[in-house]
């Protein structure tokens, strides 16, 4: 009888073991926006069309576009947080789910963040896409506005789902949502895919689809034609490389086509047990495993001539690039990325090990990345205190007005000799554009209200929604898990990129309850002795961040290896030591030294740079001094963002040698003879 009770008891040990896989999976599973189904549903009480048909009914009671000043936003996941881009001092936020471990709740509320006045408007319409998550937004290039498509909805307790393939504009402007009824066929519904743009077109790819039976990944690529309002699906090159199926992947603009990175799926894979009590043999059965991307894919678009035919479309292939320098480590699911000028900024993300038969141990991650896309290059970003102001030296901006006057007349005098050769046809050398001064005129805007300056980032997260606006980070929101439970942050954080002067808080609010099932609350109290199931543990586990991120940029390279081939095209996955960016012949920025500084000393040379590729545009490339000095300035400005890692690094170890702020001896107007007479 002991035997037998032995053997009972180990019986309902595995049960209960197996019964906790399966929650966790479940829940790894909702992580990734992989929806799953049980025998308790609501599929059978729940009705999709007469939900959303009642949205459609409510929304109808508006006649027009309204905006109003609310309260910042309730919490959710999987919005899409996007910056305006017609005015840089809004940002807009739309959609998204809320989830308590009970309920789901879905929005279709479009938000604007008034920067300048930390002001949240509600904006309402009668023609608003319908409730969703796990969309895709991204601008429109050439064609301007925003562009939406796709997302999923489920019923309150997520027993029955649906997929969205509907395509919208947004107005940033006036706020309306225009359906696009496209000619011809278009993408299969889907959500965790993501767009971008190039040119005159919006990019998708990825995805899922989720049905009653399996979720099937997609790795299925669309171009839409923002002027014939067509889409196509281009076909690829014989035997080319792509992509694997995935989503929640990072997808970054290019000039030159779109930049892919990373991203989650589930592949079939087989799952041993252990011997049978009769015999040596083991048994196997097909599992879905999970799989985090970290490869990186360039999407090489190459438009039609401009003698092609009118119905010609654009030719694209798939191009492997090398693995990134410095990438993450360890890979890491729910890293956002955003775009900002020529890199993508990312932070965040999970890590899943399983070390153990009770289930799933995560690590949850805070930091901040910049990805060189051109030098396919991560840095890691730190937080740095504001170094006090230094003084300036008497007569420094006297100093300054004539070395740009100075310049004003070289530059007039380069004119002059290529306009000799015939190099340079109708400079307009107009009274108004002699007077430009030598950095960009600053607009006064109305002071922001005080925020108050943390220095240390947002407590660990995965799936918080990015945008950068005016050089600027905006981080809302995020999951964090403890145990089962699943948190929502109701939140929202900036931090400038340019100054990395420690974090801002726009808004913060106490995180919502948990309302998990009675059968999760039985669990945990009938729970294994490694498991802290008290709420306020949780709770307080949430709220207090868990590892501070150091402020003295211990993790950059301070001596990067020289330049190997590009990494663009190249089929390999070996590690490529890219060049440092202050290695060319251009001017690069000094240590503390601001983008205006940067321009102001060196615009004779950028004009120079300038001016030398107007020599080779046979007469074609015809510009105004405004015209020169201005495209001088927009090449100074990603010379000073592109070496940005790397200057902020090289500041740090001096300010940890004691260092200050470096100043030439010409800027201090000593010459040679300063020298000397200062020894």
């Amino acid at each position: 009888m002991v035997k037998k009770d032995k053997k009972v008891k180990v019986a309902e040990k595995k049960a209960r073991v197996a019964q906790k896989q399966d929650k966790k999976a479940t829940q790894k599973e909702k992580r990734n926006k992989v929806k799953g189904k049980d025998d308790g549903s609501d599929a059978e009480d729940a009705d999709l069309d007469a939900i959303l048909a009642e949205y459609v009914k409510q929304q109808e009671q508006f006649l027009k576009v309204t905006e109003v000043v609310s309260e910042p936003p309730k919490p959710r996941a999987s919005a899409t947080f996007i910056a305006s881009p017609a005015n840089d001092a809004e940002l807009f936020l739309f959609g998204g789910e809320f989830y308590n471990g009970s309920l789901a709740s879905f929005y279709n509320d479009l938000f604007v963040y008034k920067i300048n006045s930390d002001e949240w408007r509600k904006v309402t319409s009668p023609n608003t896409p319908l409730p969703r998550s796990g969309h895709a937004m991204c601008r429109g290039g050439n064609a301007g506005g925003v562009y939406l498509f796709g997302g999923e909805f489920s019923s309150p307790k997520q027993g029955t789902f649906y997929h969205y393939n509907d395509f919208w504009r947004l107005e940033p402007q006036t706020r309306e949502w225009t359906k696009m009824e496209h000619k011809g066929g278009g993408p299969p519904a889907r959500s965790g895919h993501r767009m971008t743009y190039f040119k005159n077109y919006i990019v998708l790819f990825g995805g899922f689809q989720d049905t009653s039976q399996q979720t099937k990944y997609l790795q299925d690529l669309w171009l839409y034609d923002t002027q014939k309002f067509t889409w196509h699906s281009p076909a690829l090159p014989a035997a080319s490389p792509k992509p694997d199926a995935r989503s929640s992947f990072s997808f970054l603009p290019h000039e030159s086509g779109a930049v892919l990175y990373g991203g989650y799926s589930r592949v079939k894979g087989s799952s041993t047990t252990s011997k049978t009590s009769k015999g040596n043999k083991q048994s196997s059965r097909v599992v879905m495993k999970p799989v985090v991307h970290q490869d990186t894919w360039f999407l090489r678009i190459m438009t039609p001539a401009a003698d092609a035919p009118a119905n010609s479309l654009p030719t694209v292939r798939w191009e492997r690039r090398k693995r990134a320098v410095n990438a993450p480590n360890p890979a890491r699911a729910g890293a956002t990325m955003t775009y900002h000028r020529g890199r993508g900024i990312m932070f965040g993300g999970v890590h899943d090990v399983e070390e153990s038969e009770e289930g799933i141990d995560s690590e949850f991650f805070n930091q901040l990345f910049a990805y060189n896309i051109d030098r396919n290059r991560y840095f890691q970003l730190g937080l740095r205190r504001q170094r006090m102001a230094t003084k300036k030296p008497a007569g420094a901006d006297r100093a300054k007005r004539g070395r740009g006057k100075a310049d004003e007349e070289e530059l007039l005098r380069n004119l002059a000799l290529l306009e000799s050769k015939g190099t340079v046809a109708n400079l307009s050398l107009d009274a108004d554009a002699m007077q430009v001064d030598e950095t960009t005129v600053s607009i006064e805007e109305p002071e922001r209200p005080e925020k108050l300056t943390l220095w240390e980032m947002p407590h660990p997260r995965f799936n918080s929604q990015l945008t950068v606006q005016d050089d600027v980070l905006y981080i809302f929101g995020g999951t964090f898990e403890k145990g089962d439970r699943e948190y929502t942050f109701d939140e929202m954080y900036s931090i400038d990129l340019g100054k990395l002067d420690g974090v801002k808080e726009i808004f913060r609010r106490e995180l919502e309850d948990w309302q998990g099932s009675e059968d999760e609350d039985s669990d945990e109290e009938d729970g294994d002795e490694d498991m802290d199931d008290s709420d306020a543990s949780d709770v307080e586990t949430v709220e207090t961040p868990s590892t501070p991120v150091s402020t003295a940029g211990a993790n950059y390279e301070h001596a990067p290896q020289a330049e190997t081939a590009s990494g663009v095209g190249e089929d390999t996955e070996q590690a490529e030591q890219q060049g440092s960016a202050l290695e060319d012949t251009l001017p690069h920025p000094r240590a503390f030294e601001p983008l205006k500084d940067f321009y102001a000393r060196t615009s004779n040379q950028w004009q120079d740079v300038v001016l030398e590729a107007m020599k080779y545009a046979h007469g074609e490339d015809a510009r105004s001094v405004k015209e020169i000095k201005k495209s001088a300035f927009e090449k100074a400005e990603k010379k000073w963002w592109d070496c940005r890692e790397e200057i902020q690094a090289l500041e740090d170890e001096q300010e940890a040698a004691g260092i200050g702020e470096v100043v030439s001896m010409a800027d201090r107007g000593g010459g040679a003879g300063a020298g000397r007479t200062r020894r």
